[in-house]
């Protein structure tokens, strides 16, 4: 027996349809709006529309009390101050199950609404809530996710708009679910390659203040009561000892001051440029950090321009996502060269930031029309490259720390046993 729903969806250019439509199940409704061309947001019985959702709201009825804008407003400031900010792995999450639910043809508020109850992430549970309510006011999704900054990256928010404007809002989410996880896995990489060096920086550091602190003075202090007369290495150090000991204070002040000031600099444009291009010229970092701006960049451009987005947008949304100004200024620097349909591989070879196999790849594909499959190819590459790169700056690293952490400590200890073989000379 047929039944009457009322449907909510998004035609073509973004604009909102509603009417009723007679069938016996939802599916028929979701598949019949597809039919037209029509994104569905939302399918309801008739009858049961006004009491379907009567519980929820009486349970958020208080919180809805003040106004979306405010809101928004704090839960920004939560985040900013406070809060923790979704993880990237609550971000795949997020894109994996709204992907799912709307491919087997759940309406995008139900999809929504089972994120909110499933989601691990307060902040994320909240904004989730809000973004809910929008849509259901008509909103777009793309457009609510915007105000949350914070919460959803520009390049997620950028990429649901596309899906949106062209009907494809899940075949994109899948692929920013896939963009995030090899994002996330690449992350986790750098993170366990430094975690030996910064293991071993901080024990180094400790020893020396051990040293300084305990050792030395105690050891020293019998020569100095002996009259003997203490080398000039021997007094360096002792000085330094003694003045990490009675200025313990300003070292810390002055640790804090250089990283307050550092975190200010590196957020002016002037500041970023120059510590982004200290780092490319490093020789033992260079490497990895291009291996890991590529892949970043090629992942990014494949994944834009696989979902429709313009080339120009494509590149600078892609540029954002390396964090690197000079390749960000790069890409602005040949943006008009692109308008005049100049080659996109002779152009990102001009740049001299990728290697030359990149743009080699670029080019064929942009003569064979499979650009999209030869960025994706090309960002698998350098993701295997990545990985053994960072084996062999750990294995690097390892020895070279070491060495550096005993030559401190026996700059020490020579400080120590000067005085004494001073004193055996004297007998």
């Amino acid at each position: 027996m047929a039944t009457s729903f009322i449907y909510k969806s998004i035609d073509e250019h973004g604009q909102i349809k509603e009417g009723i439509f007679d069938a016996e199940t939802e599916r028929e409704v979701v598949q019949f709006l597809r039919m037209k061309n029509l994104r569905p947001i939302k399918v309801e019985t008739q009858g049961n529309t006004k009491n379907k959702n009567a519980k929820k709201s009486n349970k958020k009825s208080n919180r809805r009390a003040n106004s979306s804008t405010n809101d928004k407003s704090i839960l920004n400031a939560d985040i900013k101050m406070f809060r923790r900010k979704p993880k990237t792995k609550d971000i795949i999450v997020f894109c994996r199950q709204l992907y799912t639910m709307l491919n087997a043809g759940m309406p995008l508020i139900s999809g929504l609404e089972v994120l909110e109850e499933q989601s691990e992430n307060d902040i994320l549970k909240e904004t989730i809530e809000i973004i809910t309510d929008e849509v259901k006011r008509g909103k777009m999704l793309s457009a609510t996710m915007k105000e949350f900054p914070k919460v959803f990256p520009s390049l997620l928010v950028n990429m649901i708009q596309a899906g949106e404007m062209t009907g494809n809002l899940d075949d994109v989410l899948f692929k920013m679910s896939v963009h995030y996880e090899k994002e996330d896995k690449i992350n986790k990489k750098i993170k366990s390659a430094m975690i030996y060096p910064t293991v071993l920086a901080v024990i180094a550091t400790l020893a020396v203040i051990f040293m300084l602190t305990f050792v030395m003075p105690t050891i020293v202090g019998m020569f100095t009561g002996s009259g003997v007369e203490l080398p000039l290495i021997t007094r360096i150090v002792l000085g330094f000892s003694d003045a990490i000991t009675n200025y313990w204070y300003l070292f810390i002040a002055a640790i804090v001051g250089i990283a307050f000031s550092y975190k200010n600099i590196i957020k002016t444009k002037s500041g970023k440029r120059a510590k982004d291009n200290f780092i490319l010229h490093i020789p033992i970092i260079k490497k990895q950090t291009i291996k890991i701006m590529t892949s970043r960049f090629i992942r990014t451009l494949s994944t834009l321009i696989g979902s429709g987005i313009p080339i120009l947008r494509a590149l600078e949304t892609s540029a954002d996502v390396t964090n690197n100004s000079i390749l960000i200024e790069g890409i602005e620097s040949v943006s008009e060269d692109i308008k005049r349909g100049k080659s996109l591989s002779v152009l990102l070879g001009n740049l001299q930031l990728f290697p030359k196999m990149t743009v080699s790849m670029i080019n064929i594909g942009e003569e064979t029309g499979s650009l999209e499959d030869m960025l994706a190819k090309t960002a698998d590459y350098y993701d295997d490259e990545l990985e053994a790169s960072l084996e062999k700056l750990v294995a690097l690293v390892e020895p070279l720390g070491i060495l550096f952490m005993a030559l401190i400590i026996g700059f020490i200890v020579i400080a120590m046993m000067l005085p004494m073989f001073d004193m055996y000379q004297t007998i």
